[in-house]
């Protein structure tokens, strides 16, 4: 438990725990895509998207070839939303909010571009069918008009050491997909056996469940 007179409740207390930002740090954000970031974005095969909605905030992953995200002009990029999951979480959010924020990685680089603004998602054929690959369009593209724009330090790559390949963990060490998925259901099993016989008597405990085989346990942490 935290407790809760070290909890940071104002922006005030917030500020008195950290110095002044660097000169640099403030001096790096623009409101445009300038050049240098420009290249960050055209060299970039992998991008985050936070979105915000009435379910909370959603941040998911887009990737495809280097410069998938497409420089329109200076303050307008726009990514294709080729199919997934068919979840749609950040596309749901964009309708709703269409406040959005990017966050750029390059294979091999320690600093990162981050950009913010808001966004529209468009079926225009025009615009889709420009970002064909293998002969299939993606249904809609989302197009960011940019607010904000600025580089990341490298400090946080070089501290986790992103890039270092002597670090890359073998995925076999991680739980499989069906291992995931078989976890979840049997939760979803357990607390549906167990609510089931509280409903039926509150007097009467509900029976222990045996954890799953350990192929299909919970993800455990490195």
């Amino acid at each position: 438990m935290i407790a809760s007179e070290y909890l940071v409740t104002s922006a005030s207390a917030l500020d008195a725990l950290y110095d002044a930002p660097p000169w640099a740090a403030i001096a790096k954000e623009t409101e445009t895509l300038i050049p240098p970031y420009q290249a960050f974005v055209e060299a970039s095969p992998y991008v985050t998207l936070a979105t915000t909605g009435p379910n909370g905030v959603e941040c998911s992953p887009r990737g495809d070839a280097p410069g998938f995200v497409r420089v329109c002009d200076e303050k307008t990029l726009i990514i294709p939303s080729r199919d997934g999951n068919n979840r749609n979480e950040s596309l749901h959010n964009i309708v709703r909010d269409p406040r959005v924020a990017l966050h750029f990685l390059i294979p091999g680089c320690g600093e990162t571009l981050r950009v913010k603004g808001r966004a529209v998602i468009s079926t225009d054929p025009t615009l889709t069918g420009s970002f064909a690959a293998d002969g299939k369009s993606p249904r809609t593209v989302i197009v960011v008009s940019i607010e904000s724009v600025y580089f990341h330090c490298a400090k946080a790559i070089r501290r986790s050491k992103l890039w270092d390949v002597t670090q890359h963990i073998a995925r076999e060490r991680l739980p499989s997909v069906n291992a995931i998925l078989a976890s979840v259901q049997w939760r979803r099993c357990r607390d549906a056996l167990q609510g089931g016989f509280r409903r039926r008597s509150a007097k009467t405990q509900p029976p222990v469940v045996a954890e799953p085989p350990v192929a299909a346990q919970e993800p455990q942490s490195l």
